[in-house]
């Protein structure tokens, strides 16, 4: 119940597919999503594989609440050895496509091998079938999906790489119901890699609900606090989205601005959600089962960067705007048009450009090297690197490996923001010292969705502590992640999870994800046995990754985090106190030194080194 109970094999080597039934224990034990690949991952692949090599594996999961109309119930995790860190990845989405997974007759889809031609699975109604995507190759998102569709059933909903994911940039994206992204650590690529450009899917199954009347009865009483939060008018997320978030990182110092060498931008105003929403927004646009709507359809009918898409998000603000130096916004709403139709993700792809500003601004970079002048703030140049990029062409062949890459290549590898060679999200730590932690420590990189303190630090969800403390930020961050860990594995939307499915504490414990699991799988989960199944989930993915050659030594920061003061603003004066951090996050976690689980806890946990 909840769960399917079924997932689809696909051998794209060999061009068959079948069904195998879920493992009920292995459900109960990881609950689904993120934690459940992370299983098939560990048990199917060598850690020590190449990322883009037949060996490895791309697997689609959903949760158990996905598409059961639990609010926010409708997200899947892509989950995969990453091209761009050599560590796992599970890279999150939401929309519609994941409902139509479970509808389809299926709890997720694991991929293996690779195929001779490009091709793409159909599914329908429990049924599925490969066909040539050779007529599809080369092609953009948004034509990939309306082609598809036009194919198979207007009515189907796709997930599909575009042409960043079949030259292999190494941040490039799967991108469902068009403008949706499962965006970081290079799923795209993996998905090109092995000649597969999309899926499409289709079912009408319904999801089946243990105990229908109390998971109805849970939804009710959820959305009846949601509704008394919003009675004095609708979210400030559906009125100018993600967005709305440099207020808060700007306030606390926290904005990064040029290539995190600020902690503030002063043209952040010209790039907020205040702005978006009043010049360029059509209408908000939100996900399967989802009351808060903070998608952003826009249109920019004015000027040299006109067009109309989706987005862009506060992430994609920040790594194209203020990290970039650029204060257009239609720069930046075309830069991330782009991004969604190549399939690229925006926190890289703005990340690694404002990394080749700097390098520029310093002389390590030339103009002939890079075919033009990149300062910061130039809005043209940023726009022409983001087609350059997913075109492979010239310097954006450069560009399409990431900013870690980009920097070593030309000796300067400290000028790269990234954690495990993954690039920061919007986010400094240096002002933020909860979330330096979480990026060190981040299993797929530098990441703030494994874990957000930014919660708790600069929103105030559920409370507010000191973001320029340090001392209580292991144990904050722990916690945070081991219910992220929940969240993702369950199949909800973060953003509504932590304001509404957890307790109001600094401890914090996800009461309402447990009744609702319980209702509707029948897990009979207890409080003690669902953080025990988040434990199991981290410590899986550490697994993963100390076999694939990742400890301590890659849970750190660059040295500009760590060693150079912010030079003004709130945090004037702070570095990020990491070293200080860690050795007490690896006793709570249980960690030796070397940051791998004790033997101890991995009995406890039922797992094998």
């Amino acid at each position: 119940m909840g769960w399917m109970g079924r997932i689809l094999r696909v051998d794209l080597s060999r061009g068959t597919t079948w069904v195998e039934d879920l493992d009920r224990q292995k459900a109960l034990d990881y609950v689904g999503g993120r934690g459940l690949g992370t299983r098939f991952l560990l048990d199917e692949v060598d850690p020590t594989c190449d990322p883009l090599s037949p060996e490895n594996k791309l697997i689609f999961l959903t949760g158990p609440l996905t598409g059961t109309g639990t609010p926010t119930g409708a997200r899947y995790m892509v989950i995969t050895k990453s091209p761009l860190t050599g560590a796992l990845t599970c890279s999150n989405s939401g929309g519609q496509f994941p409902t139509m997974v479970k509808r389809a007759g299926f709890d997720g889809i694991i991929f293996d091998g690779r195929a001779e031609k490009p091709v793409y699975l159909w599914v329908e109604e429990g049924r599925a079938e490969l066909r040539s995507a050779e007529h599809l190759w080369g092609r953009d998102t948004h034509e990939t999906d309306r082609l598809l569709r036009d194919e198979t059933r207007k009515e189907a909903r796709t997930a599909v790489i575009g042409p960043a994911g079949e030259r292999g940039v190494l941040f490039a994206s799967v991108m469902n119901d068009k403008d949706r992204a499962a965006g970081r650590s290079g799923v795209g690529a993996v998905m090109g890699s092995k000649n597969l450009k999309g899926v499409a899917v289709f079912g009408t199954q319904k999801i089946p609900i243990h105990d229908p009347a109390g998971f109805k009865k849970v939804v009710k009483e959820i959305m009846a606090g949601f509704k008394e939060q919003t009675k004095d008018g609708p979210p400030p997320l559906r009125i100018y989205g993600t967005p709305i978030t440099s207020t808060g990182t700007q306030n606390v110092g926290a904005y990064p601005t040029r290539n995190f060498q600020q902690g503030t931008f002063e043209h952040w105003q010209d790039i907020g959600g205040e702005v978006l929403t009043e010049k360029y927004l059509v209408r908000a646009k939100a996900c399967f089962s989802c009351p808060i709507a903070c998608g952003r359809v826009t249109r920019v009918t004015e000027g040299p960067f006109q067009g109309e898409g989706e987005g862009p998000e506060y992430e994609t603000v920040y790594a194209l705007g203020s990290n970039c130096g650029v204060r257009d916004l239609p720069a930046v709403i075309k830069a991330s048009y782009i991004c969604n139709e190549m399939g690229m993700d925006t926190i890289t792809m703005g990340a690694t450009i404002a990394c080749a500003m700097e390098m520029f601004e310093k002389g390590i970079l030339d103009e002939k090297t890079i075919g033009r002048p990149l300062p910061f703030g130039d809005a043209d140049g940023l726009v022409e690197m983001v087609r350059k990029t997913a075109a492979r062409e010239g310097f954006g062949n450069d560009l399409a490996m990431g900013s870690l890459r980009l920097a070593a290549k030309y000796g300067c590898p400290e000028l790269a923001m990234v954690s495990k060679g993954q690039e920061f999200a919007g986010y400094e730590p240096r002002a933020e010292k909860g979330m330096g932690l979480a990026y060190a420590t981040s299993p797929i990189g530098a990441s703030h969705m494994r874990g957000d303190p930014a919660y708790i630090e600069i929103i105030g969800v559920p409370m507010l502590v000191d973001p320029l403390s340090w001392e209580d930020k292991p144990q904050i961050v722990k916690d945070w992640q081991d219910v992220f860990a929940l969240i993702d594995s369950a199949g909800l939307c973060v953003f509504f999870s932590v304001r509404n499915l957890v307790t109001k504490t600094k401890d914090i414990r996800p009461v309402r994800i447990l009744e609702l699991l319980n209702t509707a799988t029948g897990a009979d989960y207890t409080m003690e046995s669902l953080m025990t199944a988040a434990e199991r989930i981290i410590n899986a993915e550490r697994i993963f990754l100390n076999k694939a050659g990742l400890d301590a030594k890659d849970d750190t920061l660059p040295p500009r985090m760590t060693r150079e003061p912010m030079p003004g603003g709130p945090a004037k004066g702070h570095v990020c106190e990491l070293d200080k951090m860690l050795p007490v996050y690896y006793r709570l976690r249980e960690w030796d030194e070397n940051g791998r689980p004790t033997q101890k806890l991995l009995e406890r946990l039922g797992l094998e080194p």
